[in-house]
């Protein structure tokens, strides 16, 4: 035991005089390493009596765990000793302010879907989403769009390629999201008001055209539903949307396979300076379509035309944001400019709500 006791006094006072890593890593090695003098001592057990064992073996356990505290907690001195030298040289002010980050903007797309939901929600329409790859009866048989008609050749429709040899239809890029409107009919019937944004594809490019733009179509169906009902929802559609007080649109008889009767819509409004206002003037501007739903499309919806009718109307997202704010080109739109993002993007906080402005 006096032994143990002068092994203790040794191995504790190196640990206390090692003064880097290297030098408490050589006295753990020397005291517990696996030829360590504690570690040699330990395997002597082995031979001793069992009456010697009793004794020695407690002792040496207490050793070893406490050289290995002492070990410890200097490992952890010289550590916190080396942090605080190296503080002391690298030392920074952390109270200083940091480099001006930009901060990303919505896009104007973006905020007008987000506007459009909000005004919509309002009215008791819910979202409906679907594919933006769709089948030929989707896009344009359910729709009741005849085999002759242009929008399904290939100067109007972008076709998905198929494998030789298969003759059934080709899937399209969808031309537009009536084919969700479909979709909503038969996953939830009679009655409905959904509205279906998102984007759609046709084959166009100019200064008011891209082959990828986005849409919003709408559709109410219930029993009595008629086109007053239709002109009512496009009034406080467009009264919220440009908030303005008073709007005045006139319909005029049009044709769409989809809808029967079918009309155009017109907004007033006035060109003053180059600066468009809503509401007001001698002019009049075309801004959507509009309409009754065709007996044939309900029925391909699964809702019988004998019970059920409604109306159903297609903006334009992209055109309504140029008008809105005042963004002349619809090219730029989808060049990822990022000046362009940062004059016309908004703010992430700007999120609409039609109590606090939807342009936030």
């Amino acid at each position: 035991m006096d032994d143990i006791a002068s092994i203790r006094s040794r191995y504790l006072e190196q640990v206390a005089q090692a003064d880097s890593p290297d030098a408490l890593e050589s006295v753990r090695l020397a005291a517990l390493g696996k030829k360590g003098e504690i570690s040699l001592k330990m395997r002597e057990l082995g031979k001793m009596t069992p009456e010697e064992r009793q004794q020695a073996g407690p002792a040496l356990n207490a050793l070893k765990t406490e050289i290995d505290a002492a070990l410890r907690a200097r490992k952890a001195a010289l550590e916190d000793a080396a942090l605080d030298e190296r503080l002391k040289g690298e030392w920074l002010d952390v109270t200083l302010p940091a480099r001006p980050r930009r901060m990303g903007t919505i896009h104007p797309v973006s905020q007008v879907m987000d506007e459009l939901t909000a005004i919509f929600a309002d009215m008791g329409f819910s979202v409906a989403e679907g594919p933006q790859v769709e089948s030929d009866w989707y896009n344009f048989d359910a729709l009741n769009i005849p085999p002759e008609h242009p929008a399904r050749q290939e100067h109007d429709t972008f076709f998905m390629h198929r494998r030789e040899g298969d003759n059934t239809p080709p899937h399209v890029l969808r031309t537009h999201t009536s084919p969700v409107q479909i979709r909503a009919m038969q996953d939830q019937g009679a009655p409905l008001r959904v509205i279906a944004p998102g984007r759609v594809y046709r084959m166009d490019m100019d200064q008011t055209h891209t082959p990828m733009f986005h849409q919003v179509e709408g559709l109410a169906i219930d029993r009595d539903i008629s086109m007053a009902n239709l002109k009512w929802t496009l009034e406080e559609f467009c009264r919220a949307f440009f908030e303005v007080d008073h709007v005045e649109l006139r319909f005029r008889a049009s044709h769409f396979p989809f809808t029967e009767p079918s009309a155009e819509v017109d907004i007033r409004c006035s060109w003053q300076g180059g600066q468009l206002k809503i509401g007001e003037g001698d002019d009049w501007m075309e801004i959507l379509g509009s309409g009754m739903v065709h007996p044939k499309v309900l029925q391909a919806g699964g809702i019988d035309p004998n019970e059920w009718q409604g109306f159903a109307f297609g903006v334009g997202i992209d055109r309504i944001a140029m008008l809105k704010y005042g963004i002349p080109d619809l090219r730029t739109f989808f060049e990822g400019d990022l000046r362009w993002l940062r004059h016309y993007g908004f703010s992430a906080l700007s999120v609409p709500t039609l109590a606090g402005g939807l342009s936030g």
